[in-house]
């Protein structure tokens, strides 16, 4: 048995039940949108003000700038390898499994305590309702808080994304509201000087703000749920993006233009401070409240992202097996308890003030790898690296992304470089010493290797996985090929029709199946008589057309006893197999081009075709020859 047929037999054998594809382009907004409103806004403006002044308006501008290279290189990734554990499965098939293992470790680590930062922030504000609150109650509430978002996971993804979207609306209503209403009462002398500390000042505080957005590409982590992945990832990220970063500047000139300079710096409720210059007590319950709200959609979205990566590293054999699991209701539920069960343990027995600077100095070595990742898949030029999403202005986006992250690794201070050493060290000791024995996996880096030195050192594994992953990224699966062929429409004929007549009725089927505009269709099929169509074998003959739209597919079935003529180069077709998709089904067709192929190569096809009854037994010899192809495949799998 070839290297390549054991290594589908194992992963056939590993795949249990999947994760359920139920997040569309609202669910991933919203998981990201709230990721990304917490401390970055509740707390941390106040931070800022103090280095720079009114001009934190425009640090965060910036920052927002900075998140843009990773931004772009994941939305590309992502579209390409739509796998749950984003980070970590982009840089193991990037960089290779000790590559893959430090950065899904400090995937892990660095979502997981940022979700226990974000839970314990929901009991810090609720000081601002109960202010005699204990440090022991402030850490219960968060317990309890993460106890019940790991159930709102263990149920579904769906559910959880259901719950992000109820949560995030209510927040940016309140805080829109706090915009507008804030906007009468802002006083134009409040930001003067608007640099009192000098430009200087604006780009290091961009630096500390920067994490704020770190939340943004949370949504990667969760690709494998995701309906049309290469679509919606890519817009919800730009979305999330857009809109939050224009809040953030919103709220944050409000504030300013509310609170005299000595509060505000000292506040760690700044919004709260703000909403009670012109709301009294109730705004400062109102915003209080929004915090809340805030902080919770990023410890929900945290977990439910966090709790992807150990099941992805389970799969891969770099963690234990049960980690990868799927429950019957299509989530990770061992995943999800371990990482819920982490998260606790670091609420109520950490201080997690270093902790969290380490977190974020590991995101921004993962933002590291990930543009690293991205111009090594580029330039490894793997066939079936098909990205929906290609990054502009490549390789120089990555480039200068990844020396900025480098600049800000230095600025977090010599503690979380150290805690980042450690980790590392401990990363790869575990990688040895669990895992290194038993992964042998191919990886892009191994290719730009092969292609700079030219001596052969791959088999094209990576190429392979590629391919099943855009297979399961565009739906492209036999019992869809199988669903289309069960209600697709068969035309029977004895004599066979004039040209006009047919393509008129083929133009009038595909507008009622397909809901594009019958002339247009009539135009694009006479077009597509002058060009030649692809002939399976004598008789057997596939006219195809593209058809404006998306993700729509359709198949007419035409017999005709005494032949069909196309053109003089062919001879008269007795089946002819039309084909309509649009630009994004390309590979759907290519294989249902391959599927049908070989339905009409076996040997007995022709005497089927011609001798059947009627249009139901044209239907059954397709689906059961194709049933066939299907047991004969599977059984070269496990000969070969």
């Amino acid at each position: 048995m070839s290297s390549v047929a054991k290594t589908k037999k194992r992963t056939l054998k590993r795949k249990g039940p999947g994760l359920k594809k139920e997040l569309g382009l609202l669910e991933l907004f919203c998981i990201s949108s709230g990721a990304m409103i917490s401390s970055g806004l509740f707390i941390l403006p106040a931070l800022a003000y103090a280095k720079t002044g009114p001009s934190v308006i425009l640090a965060y501008l910036v920052a927002s700038m900075m998140v843009i290279p990773t931004m772009l290189s994941k939305a590309e990734l992502a579209t390409a390898m739509p796998k749950a554990g984003g980070n970590f499965f982009f840089i193991d098939r990037s960089m290779g499994p000790r590559m893959g293992t430090l950065g899904g470790l400090a995937d892990w680590f660095s979502l997981s305590f940022k979700s226990a930062f974000a839970l314990l922030g929901i009991g810090i504000f609720v000081l601002l309702i109960n202010p005699g609150i204990t440090e022991l109650q402030i850490k219960l509430v968060a317990v309890a808080c993460c106890l019940f978002f790991t159930f709102v996971n263990i149920i579904g993804a769906k559910l959880t994304g259901r719950f992000q979207i109820a949560m995030v609306v209510t927040l940016v209503s309140l805080l829109v509201l706090y915009v507008v209403a804030g906007l009468f009462y802002v006083h134009p002398h409040r930001y003067t000087p608007f640099m009192p500390f000098g430009l200087g000042s604006v780009f290091a505080t961009a630096g500390l703000v920067f994490i704020s957005y770190a939340g943004l590409t949370k949504i990667v982590g969760v690709a494998e749920e995701v309906k049309n992945p290469g679509r919606n990832i890519p817009r919800a990220l730009f979305l999330s993006w857009g809109i939050m970063s224009l809040l953030y500047v919103l709220v944050l000139f409000i504030t300013v233009g509310l609170v005299d300079r000595n509060p505000l710096q000292n506040s760690l409720t700044p919004i709260s401070l703000g909403a009670g210059t012109f709301m009294g007590w109730g705004g400062c319950i109102i915003m209080g409240i929004a915090a809340i709200l805030a902080f919770a959609t990023t410890a929900n979205a945290g977990l439910l992202a966090a709790s992807r990566t150990p099941m992805a590293m389970g799969k891969d054999e770099l963690l234990p097996h049960a980690l990868g699991k799927v429950s019957k209701r299509g989530t990770p539920a061992f995943s999800i308890i371990f990482t819920s069960s982490f998260m606790i343990c670091v609420i109520l027995f950490l201080d997690l003030e270093n902790l969290v600077k380490a977190a974020s100095t590991m995101i921004l070595m993962l933002f590291v790898f990930v543009n690293l990742s991205l111009i090594i898949m580029r330039e490894s030029k793997i066939r079936n690296y098909r990205p929906k999403f290609r990054s502009p202005l490549y390789p120089w986006i990555q480039v200068i992304g990844i020396a900025g992250y480098i600049s800000l690794i230095f600025v977090m201070g010599v503690i979380p470089i150290l805690i980042v050493g450690v980790f590392i060290l401990c990363g790869l000791g575990w990688y040895w010493l669990y895992a290194g024995s038993k992964i042998k996996r191919e990886y892009a880096l191994l290719h730009v290797v092969e292609r700079v030195t030219g001596v052969k050192s791959t088999n094209y594994l990576v190429d392979e996985e590629l391919r099943e992953i855009l297979i399961e990224r565009d739906d492209i699966t036999e019992e869809r090929f199988e669903r289309l062929i069960k209600k697709c429409v068969i035309l029977d004929f004895d004599d066979p029709p004039s040209p006009g007549v047919l393509t008129k009725q083929i133009a009038h089927i595909l507008k009622e199946d397909v809901g594009v505009n019958e002339n247009k269709i009539f135009r694009l099929l006479l077009t597509r008589e002058k060009k030649r169509s692809v002939m399976i074998k004598p008789g057997v003959i596939v006219p195809s057309i593209t058809i404006p739209g998306h993700k729509k597919s359709d198949i007419i079935l035409v017999r005709c006893k005494k032949g069909i003529s196309f053109s003089k180069d062919y001879p008269p077709a007795n089946a002819v197999f039309i084909m309509a998709s649009t630009p994004d089904e390309k590979h759907f067709y290519l294989h249902s081009l391959m599927w049908l192929t070989q339905i009409a190569e076996s040997s007995d096809f022709e005497m089927k075709w011609l001798n059947a009854l009627n249009t139901g037994e044209l239907r059954e010899i397709i689906l059961s020859s194709r049933k066939e192809t299907k047991v004969l495949s599977n059984t070269d799998l496990y000969t070969e």
